[in-house]
Parts: structure tokens; sequence; C-alpha cells
């Protein structure tokens, strides 16, 4: 009779170990996080001692450090998170290079510069002083973080860009008005809702629609592949060229319109020469299917997200900190400038924050976008990185506003929707049926709970932008901002 009862308190225990092991996981990146943001204040608080500088910095890097952290769980999930879920690179691969990248991009290539006001939705003259202006910033930097935050928690990828464009116009109507918003510059944000993610998801299932005609649908798809993955890579690496050219390298080096198109041409003439004999070599140790096929965009993947982690870098981190440097630049102008340069620590900051909040938290969303939105092998993951800088470089020419968090996941469900329409057609001819169950192959509660989370941004950041500024108003942080 003791037998059972022992196996009983056994289960029990192992159970409530595994309880406590869950729960110090879940605690232990916290503990981390908050490590980071007291060293942030420690090394911010020993410098404005040795300068006198007013604790609004002080706050303000603590916040800008917050912000860095969300940033990291968040937006950087776009651009691993296909090639985590067709399998070409682990998660601790993934975050290993993202981190890297992600740093890369935005200390070599973020720009001495940032606009004071984000997307120009705001205008500066319209702000009666520098403290108004500090304060604004702060609040729009808090509620950007917070709301980055809270999508984070609930696995919704969102724009880092459209974060802190809420943030500033709620906390620019809070402190002056709504004559200080620009509306039709807000319409062309509020487009790019629409245009990011149609445009990702068409161009992605276009692409995935050719590759299964010319390569996956053949009968010798090795042969296909000889032919024509070498083109695939070529284009590929012609795109990201030029997408690093327009856009990960921009605050470096302003090539002519003419240069980039020519290299991207080069690149796409020239590439398919030298990558021919290598495809060669390696499809003689392949199987002839579709699973062979995709063996041969593993590393053009893994390329593809170091290339997108670093245009990323180079692009969204200054935004993100630029409220911070706006900050610092009014305080020690005393001045309130369109644009302001961007502090060696004040970018180390976003750099590592980044880092450490996608190490710490990024898993959860990277599997969102790899693995619980449409089930993604090589191919579909090639077709979702591509469509990811086309579609950057398609909207540059076109003057269209544009968000890389909505091209990818737009580029997602492009591809599982494809699938889902083709495979019905193909089961329809093949059965002789008018109607047979549609299979779905997109998971329509995250498209729904994804797509509602893109749509309240811009109005819950600038609610929440409102909220804090008026708090801060009302306990007179302003004087302490002034002191």
């Amino acid at each position: 009779m003791s037998k059972p009862s022992i196996h009983k308190d056994l289960k029990k225990f192992s159970r409530i170990q595994k309880a406590n092991i869950k729960a110090t996981k879940g605690i232990a990146p916290v503990a981390i996080a908050s490590l980071f943001l007291f060293v942030v204040f420690f090394l911010i608080g020993d410098f404005s001692c040795s300068t006198g500088t007013s604790a609004i910095i002080m706050i303000a890097a603590i916040v800008g450090g917050y912000m860095a952290l969300n940033i990291g769980a968040n937006d950087v999930a776009n651009n691993v998170g296909p090639a985590v879920g067709s399998k070409a690179l682990t998660m601790g691969g993934a975050l290993i290079i993202a981190a890297i990248f992600e740093s890369a991009g935005a200390l070599i290539a973020g720009g001495n510069v940032v606009s004071t006001i984000s997307k120009g939705i705001i205008d500066p003259k319209s702000i009666a002083d520098s403290t108004v202006f500090m304060m604004l910033m702060l609040s729009a930097l808090l509620a950007g973080a917070l709301w980055i935050n809270i999508a984070t928690i609930f696995n919704a990828p969102v724009s880092t860009t459209h974060s802190i464009v809420g943030g500033v116009m709620g906390g620019g109507i809070a402190a002056v008005g709504m004559s200080v918003v620009d509306w039709s510059v807000m319409g062309k944000i509020a487009a790019s809702w629409v245009i990011s993610p149609v445009l990702g998801g068409f161009i992605a299932a276009m692409l995935f629609a050719f590759v299964k005609n010319v390569v996956l649908n053949k009968e010798d798809k090795l042969t296909a592949a000889k032919k024509w993955v070498p083109i695939l890579v070529s284009i590929m690496a012609s795109a990201f060229t030029m997408y690093l050219m327009v856009k990960g390298l921009k605050k470096i080096w302003k090539p002519e319109k003419e240069i980039i198109w020519g290299v991207g041409f080069a690149v796409l003439v020239f590439l398919p020469m030298i990558l021919k004999p290598f495809i060669a070599k390696a499809v003689e140790s392949l199987e002839n299917n579709k699973k062979g096929v995709n063996e041969l965009f593993t590393l053009p993947l893994i390329v593809s997200a170091a290339l997108l982690s670093f245009a990323h870098g180079a692009n969204d981190v200054a935004n993100a900190v630029g409220p911070l440097a706006a900050i610092v630049s009014s305080y020690s102008e005393g001045a309130i400038a369109s644009k302001v340069g961007i502090p060696l620590w004040v970018m180390l900051i976003g750099a590592v924050g980044i880092s450490i909040g996608l190490i710490l938290f990024g898993p959860k969303i990277i599997k969102t976008v790899g693995e619980k939105i449409t089930k993604l092998d090589r191919v579909r993951a090639y077709c979702i990185a591509l469509s990811a800088a086309v579609t950057v470089l398609v909207a540059s020419q076109l003057g269209l506003p544009v968000s890389s968090t909505h091209i990818a996941v737009g580029g997602v469900f492009g591809v599982g929707l494809y699938r889902e329409i083709s495979g019905h057609k193909k089961r329809q001819k093949n059965i002789g049926a008018d109607l047979i169950v549609k299979r779905k192959l997109v998971r329509r509660s995250h498209l729904l709970s994804i797509i509602s989370a893109w749509i309240i941004t811009v109005p819950c950041t600038a609610s929440l932008a409102g909220g804090i500024y008026y708090l801060l108003t009302n306990i007179k942080f302003d004087i302490i901002i002034a002191q």
C-alpha cells in the first residue's frame, strides 16, 4: 500500500521541481535585463556627478536602455525568424548572428546624426522651449518602449518606428495641441500599414510560385536546381547588395542611383558564373526531392539573416535612440534642433541593449514569425527574405513608406496563403470534386492578433505618451528637468 503513495509523492515532487525550474528561467532574463539597466544608471550617474549633468539625462538613459531591450526582444525577430523556422539556423546560431550584425550595423553604419522628430510628424518650431521638448521626447520614448513590451508579451511583432512615431505624436499633442502634427505625413505612415504587408506578401508569393514552377514541380529537380539555383541566389545577392547600398550604408556612403543599379546588375550577371560549379558539385550528394533542393538554400538564408540584421541595426537603432539623443542635445545646447548628433555612449546603449534583449527575450517572437504562423522550409524562407529586400527597393523607388517588420511578416503570410490556394486548386483538379474541404496552412488567430497590433500601435503609443506627459507635468517633473 505504501508504494503507490510513494509514487504519488515523487510525481508531486517532480511537478513542483519542474515548476520551480520554469519560474527560475522566467525570472533570470528579467534579472539580467534589470542588471543592464542598473549598469546604465551607474555609469551615467557616475558621469553625471563628474560633469554636473541633470537627472533628466540619467532617467532618459535608463528609458533608452529599456527601449533597446524591447526592440531586441521584438523587432529583430523578423530578420532571423524565417531562417530559424526553416531550420537553416538554430535558435542559438540565429541569436548570435543577429546580435553581432545588429550591433555592427548600429555602430558602423548607424550614422552620426538623427532627426529629433521621427519622420517629421511634428514641427520643432511649434514647441515652446527645450524643457517642454525634453519632456515630450521622454514621454515618447517610454511610451514606445512600454508598447513594444506589451506586444512582445502577446507574441505580436510590431514596428519600432511606428511605436516611436505614435509616441512623438501623442507627446506633441499633449504638449502643444493637435495643430502640431503634420497629418499628411501621418496619412502616409497609416498607408504603410496596408502597403508594407500586402506588397511583401505579394512579392514573396510570386517568388515562391516561380521557384515551384521552375524547380520544385519538375520531375528531375536536381537538374533544374543546377540551372536555376545559381540564378536565384544571384538575384538574392543582387537585391541585398542594392538593399545595403540604399538602406544599410546610407549614413556612411550615399551612392547615386545609377551606381546602385549598376552594381546590382553586375552582381546579377557575373555571380551565376561563379556559383554554377559549386552548385553542380553540391547537387551530386543530394537526393532528387524537395528536401534535397532545400539544402541548397541554407547558406543564402544564413547570409540574408546577417545582412537584414546589419541593415536593421543601421536604420532602426538610430531611430530608437533618437529621442534620447534629442534630450541630450537639448539639455547641453539649451535649444531644439531638427537634427542632432548621436553621442557614442547613446549608440552603445542602443546596440548593447538590443543584443541583450534579443538573447534574453527574442526567441519568443522568433518562434512566432518562423514557426507559428505557417510551416516554413528553406525555399519558402528564401522567398520571404528576398521579398523583404525587393519590397524595400521597390518602395524606395516609388517613394512609398514601408515597415520592415510588416514586410517580413507579410511575406510569411503571403507564402502560407499561396500554398493554401494552390494546394486547394490542385486537390480539386485531382479529385474532380467541385467542393472539398480547404486545408488551412496559415493560423488565422495569429493573423488577426498581429494585424490588430499593427493597427493600434500608433493610437496606443500616442495615448500612452500623452498620458505620461500629463503625469510628468502634474508631478512638476519639468522643474526637475530645468534644474
